[in-house]
C-alpha cells in the first residue's frame, strides 16, 4: 500500500534539513525519521498492536530521543504503547501542538 501525501510530509517535517527518512534499523526494519540525536515514528491508525510495532522500532533504533507522533485522539493508546513495551520519549499530535513525556517505567 502507498504512502499517503501527509504521511510523506510528517515524515519530511520530523527529519528536517539534517534527517533522513526510511532509515533501517535491524530486523529489516525502518524508522520513518532519523537525525542525529533523534528517531521519530508517525503512526496514524489507531490499532494497538501498530503502535506497539512503532514503539518497539523506536526503542532499537538506538537514538537518545524518541519520538511517536499520531493523531490527537490516539494519544492515550500510544502513550500504553511506549509503557508496555517499555520505550521512554514522547508522544506528540500529529500537527506537534500537543506532547507527552513518557519516562521508563521499572
Amino acid at each position: 500500500m502507498s504512502e499517503t501525501i501527509s504521511h510523506k510530509r510528517a515524515k519530511a517535517r520530523a527529519a528536517g534539513k539534517s534527517g533522513q527518512t526510511e532509515v533501517p534499523i535491524k530486523g529489516n526494519r525502518r524508522v520513518d525519521a532519523m537525525t542525529p540525536k533523534k528517531a521519530t515514528e508517525i503512526e496514524r491508525s489507531g490499532s494497538s498492536s501498530g503502535l506497539e510495532k512503532a514503539a518497539r522500532r523506536l526503542r532499537d533504533s538506538g537514538k537518545q530521543q524518541k519520538v511517536l507522533q499520531v493523531p490527537q485522539k490516539h494519544m492515550g493508546k500510544a502513550t500504553d504503547a511506549m509503557k508496555k513495551v517499555n520505550v521512554s520519549g514522547t508522544v506528540k499530535n500529529i500537527k506537534g501542538s500537543k506532547r507527552r513525556h513518557i519516562p521508563k517505567h521499572k
